[in-house]
């Protein structure tokens, strides 16, 4: 079976963070692919700075098209709203039992509200978490310290956010060095985030 890092997230735009971030997972632990997996927008809420979902799948799948072990996923997009992770790890469970055994990609950050996740027990007695480094004063809760199904991967610390991006694009700002080229060019194309 094929192990398979989830990496949930609004990719907002994606941006050469999340790409650094999803290659050193595949390349530099035991995983065999990442996948990209998009969270829609939510029918609740009308952020306006959240592009459409098919607009979002397009920059990810345009970011990961190069790079065989990396994919892009709108597996929630057909999920029942709002989405949970836990609910999504079963849906996919159900789906692929054969075939991938499904583990967590999170940044330490999320490790530490890890503890307010639906069912984050049961996620934790079938899947595993790759963590990957922040810089954050928060603790992290005692139970997930030295638990055997969370692993720490020694990832570059990535100090870029999609809001960051956003924000300076809409100022003027030049940020294409921050996104994939063909990231950058369907943003631009589109004009978006201005």
């Amino acid at each position: 079976m094929k192990k398979v890092g989830l990496y949930f997230g609004t990719f907002n735009p994606i941006h050469v963070g999340h790409l650094v971030i999803a290659n050193h997972m595949v390349e530099f632990s035991d995983l065999d692919e990442v996948w990209f997996v998009i969270t829609p927008m939510s029918p609740f809420k009308t952020k306006k700075t959240l592009l459409d979902n098919n607009h979002r799948y397009q920059m990810v799948y345009e970011a990961t098209k190069d790079y065989p072990k990396l994919k892009v996923s709108k597996i929630e997009f057909d999920l029942p709203q709002p989405n949970y992770t836990a609910d999504t790890l079963a849906y996919l469970e159900d789906q692929f039992e054969k075939e991938y055994e499904f583990s967590l990609i999170m940044g330490e950050d999320n490790l530490k509200g890890f503890h307010k996740w639906k069912n984050c027990q049961v996620i934790l007695e079938n899947h595993t978490i790759y963590v990957y480094p922040r810089i954050t004063e928060e603790k992290i809760e005692h139970q997930f310290k030295d638990h055997l199904k969370i692993h720490y991967v020694d990832a570059p610390i990535m100090q870029i956010s999609s809001t960051f991006i956003r924000n300076n694009h809409k100022n003027g700002k030049n940020i294409k060095p921050l996104l994939p080229d063909a990231v950058w060019r369907y943003l631009d194309e589109m004009n978006f985030y201005r």
